[in-house]
């Protein structure tokens, strides 16, 4: 990486609950050659009697410099508002002119990424060269024709004009491999979700429809909408980390990823898994009971319609400075499937991480429920699936060769109900009955 685009600060500023107006907390402080960052919080930020950690795990407040963990370029709840794979590749494409293969092998540190990045991030942090004027990077007045434009051309490693580009800038910074941009309607924000060049189905019908199904199923679920642009579908998921205070603009909530939970980073992901997540539930969330059961009907529903993409950083919870509460769910989007066998993204319990209801069941104990009362979860969710998949598929206007994939491959695929005890063959044989149910009769 050339040294034009390393910068020498990086402050991080955050919104305590309530204000539409951020603060700086604190900067990170560059570790040797190796793009490593520690972070120290800013004296002014601790003399705010307002002030809250940034998390509780990693970075408590106090004055001493704090550096990653051992194995990590940066603590882990800063990265969860560094962008991910796409924000990346916009960024990549501005500043190298990368595309294809090619924008994955540069080298750009974690500071660059988050400076580089838009301002409206997912959560309750930004980051400024400057810690006493906060300018946001972003732009509200883009179009979802001009947004899906900018992402066609940046798949195809067009450079961007200076407006598309500014308007792509706006969606750099939330997570996630697909491209995707942040627009502002109505006075609600969303998180716009485009097709890709390379789906072979709807990629974006399909998630609307496993969206839907998992609110009506009665998960905690983003409100999902459709919406048809120059041809093209997109999906847009209501934002849940915005709320509007009076008059005075948009406050932010400060959320942490499963990963920064857990104390791990990508390169560590293997290692996660819901069990651990469900002890540190039991400990650290305000109403662990209610958000356990909420987690465990995530775990069943993303098995049952085939979402194995269900990784660390597809998990959150919001922090109010003293406990944490899950987070709606989002990214619930069944995955491309060739054969029967499946495993979900995290481990569920001990070292088994198979997509099956058996597993589930067997774990239902680290989700603080009996046996009956996960049987009963999985029981109503296969009833949901039953009563309302005609209904959202229409709604969905989904043709009938990707309903058909769907419920062919991926919803109720029946190697996630093979393992079950005899007195649960009931599931298998409740979901035997509807599968056919899942088929459009006009294929």
């Amino acid at each position: 990486m050339t040294s034009e685009h390393i910068a020498k600060n990086c402050f991080v500023w955050i919104w305590l609950p309530g204000s539409a107006e951020p603060v700086v907390a604190g900067r990170l402080i560059r570790q040797g050659r190796h793009d490593r960052f520690a972070f120290i919080y800013g004296q002014s930020y601790l003399a705010n009697t307002q002030a809250i950690a940034v998390n509780s795990f990693e970075l408590p407040l106090g004055t001493e410099v704090i550096a990653p963990p051992e194995g990590m370029k940066l603590a882990s709840g800063l990265r969860d508002a560094s962008p991910d794979a796409w924000g990346r590749r916009v960024i990549i494409n501005r500043l190298l002119g990368k595309a294809g293969p090619d924008a994955y092998n540069q080298d750009l540190d974690e500071q660059t990424y988050m400076l580089e990045s838009g301002s409206d991030r997912i959560g309750a942090l930004d980051f400024q060269q400057s810690a006493t004027e906060y300018v946001a990077r972003s732009n509200d007045n883009a179009t979802l024709a001009e947004l899906l434009d900018a992402a066609r051309l940046v798949e195809q490693g067009i450079p961007l004009t200076p407006e598309l580009e500014q308007a792509l800038r706006h969606g750099t910074s939330i997570g996630g491999a697909r491209p995707k941009a942040l627009i502002q309607a109505n006075d609600r924000k969303y998180v716009a979700k485009f097709s890709a060049s390379n789906d072979t189905v709807s990629v974006v019908k399909s998630e609307f429809i496993m969206m839907r199904l998992a609110g009506l199923a009665g998960l905690d679920v983003a409100p999902v909408q459709l919406q048809s642009v120059l041809g093209k579908d997109v999906l847009l998921i209501e934002r849940f980390d915005r709320y509007r205070v009076a008059t005075s603009g948009w406050a932010r909530k400060l959320m942490v990823s499963a990963l920064t939970l857990l104390g791990l980073d990508e390169m560590m992901a293997r290692y996660t898994s819901y069990e651990a997540l469900s002890h540190i539930i039991r400990r650290d969330f305000h109403d662990p009971k209610k958000d356990l059961r909420e987690l465990f009907g995530r775990l069943v529903f993303n098995i049952l319609c085939g979402n194995t993409d269900d990784h660390a950083r597809n998990h959150a919870a919001f922090f109010d400075g003293k406990s944490y509460s899950l987070t709606p769910a989002y990214d619930i989007c069944p995955q491309a499937r060739t054969g029967n066998v499946a495993s979900q993204g995290m481990l569920i319990m001990g070292q088994a991480n198979q997509s099956q209801i058996a597993l589930c069941l067997d774990a239902a104990h680290l989700f603080l429920l009996d046996r009956r009362a996960a049987r009963s979860i999985v029981l109503a969710q296969l009833e949901t699936v039953r009563q309302h998949w005609p209904t959202v598929c229409n709604e969905a206007g989904i043709s009938t060769v990707d309903r058909n994939v769907l419920a062919t491959r991926q919803m109720l695929n029946p190697f996630i109900f093979e393992q079950l005890r005899e007195e649960d063959m009931d599931i298998a044989l409740m979901a035997d009955g509807i599968r056919p149910g899942l088929i459009s009769v006009g294929s």
